[in-house]
């Protein structure tokens, strides 16, 4: 399969007969011609009755689509060729200036608060594997060091090492906007909001960022063997890296990486249209349904058995007994997001290694001996 194209704001690749276009123009017998849209990559089955949006104003995926399996292809592949990961190639006192090339929301209007979808553009100059971050340095002064940068703010990178234009050049950033309300008042106070996660939500095309990194080594997608299985908890945000891991496995065309595993992605989320990345879990869900499985947990719209709010740690209890079989055959398990969710997590899956008649303490030791378990919040 050919290369995608250089970047530019439309483009278009030669991909195979059985692809499909989505709000795109066609171009030619083999060739899809993409709009300004290109970059949340290929995604989505094509049926037409799949193709219309749940919300106006909710980021699609409209590029290059899977069809019967097929692949895109990347470059270039010599990043495939470092045995380890890149780290830290910029510090805070000497940070690369990247360039913003777009920002989308990615909820619908009925979603608690805002989440966008930043593309950053590094020209290749600051190469990172799956499950690593970037450090982004917002613009002015940090206000309890007159006169010094603002510190550095960490995000997990929800693209593969090629980025959303499958070229090496970019990568992507999902970020939820931080706003402080008073709780007397009700008000939104701008004094107290998030710095970084505003100046990324507000960027436009053009403007300069600031980053460092690459950092993290804990979530590393292992790829020693290509069937394993990866069992991915994340709440909101939380979903980045796994995004990552999802389109290397299920979306891009490497070589050196056949995907024949399992990949079982919990997501918690508030409701339908706090939902990330939706349309490309779905869609691989139709084509690889051998090797994907997507179960979401959404508080505001289901029920635990208890007849509570359904959180992610209600949907591990609910198919506990596979998990940890799955654990015991050798899975990788892996968790992103608030550090809030963490406790409730533990919980279950302790009470459920008591019903079980295993010590929860001993087993989890065992995992982290095994670098089966994983865990990054914030």
């Amino acid at each position: 399969m050919a290369t995608a194209a250089a970047p530019q704001v439309a483009f278009s690749a030669p991909v195979s007969s059985d692809h499909g276009a989505r709000s795109c123009g066609i171009k030619g017998n083999n060739n899809l011609s993409f709009s300004s849209k290109y970059w949340l990559g290929a995604t989505l089955a094509w049926e037409s009755k799949a193709v219309r949006p749940s919300h106006a104003n909710k980021v699609l995926c409209m590029s290059v689509q899977q069809a019967s399996k097929s692949k895109v292809a990347v470059a270039p592949l010599y990043l495939e060729n470092a045995k380890e990961p890149p780290l830290n190639t910029y510090k805070p006192k000497d940070p690369y200036t990247a360039t913003i090339v777009s920002v989308e929301r990615l909820v619908g209007p009925k979603a608690p608060g805002e989440t966008c979808h930043v593309v950053i553009d590094h020209g290749g100059n600051v190469p990172y594997w799956e499950g690593q971050s970037y450090g982004v340095i917002p613009p002015g002064e940090n206000p309890k060091k007159p006169g010094a940068p603002h510190n550095v703010r960490l995000y997990s990178i929800a693209s593969t090492r090629y980025g959303d234009k499958f070229d090496g050049k970019t990568a992507t950033l999902c970020v939820r906007r931080a706003v402080y309300y008073d709780s007397e008042t009700g008000k939104e106070d701008p004094s107290k909001n998030g710095i970084c996660s505003n100046f990324l939500c507000n960027s436009k095309p053009g403007d300069k960022i600031q980053l460092t990194g690459p950092s993290g080594k804990i979530m590393l997608l292992p790829e020693d063997d290509p069937n394993a299985t990866h069992i991915m908890i994340a709440t909101g945000t939380g979903v980045a890296p796994f995004r990552g891991y999802l389109r290397r496995m299920f979306m891009e065309d490497v070589p050196n990486y056949r995907f024949g595993g399992l990949a079982w992605l919990f997501l918690g989320v508030a409701n339908s249209d706090t939902l990330l990345y939706d349309e490309e879990f779905t869609s691989y869900l139709k084509q690889y349904p051998d090797n994907f499985r997507y179960d979401k947990a959404l508080s505001r719209e289901q029920k635990n058995r208890s007849g509570g709010k359904m959180y992610v740690q209600d949907k591990i209890e609910e198919y506990s007994d596979e998990i940890f079989k799955l654990l015991d055959g050798g899975a990788h398990i892996y968790f992103c997001g608030l550090k809030g969710m963490m406790p409730g997590i533990q919980d279950t899956l302790k009470k459920v290694a008591e019903q079980r008649g295993e010590s929860w303490d001993q087993k989890l030791s065992q995992l982290k001996k095994n670098k089966q378990w994983h865990v990054e919040v914030y």
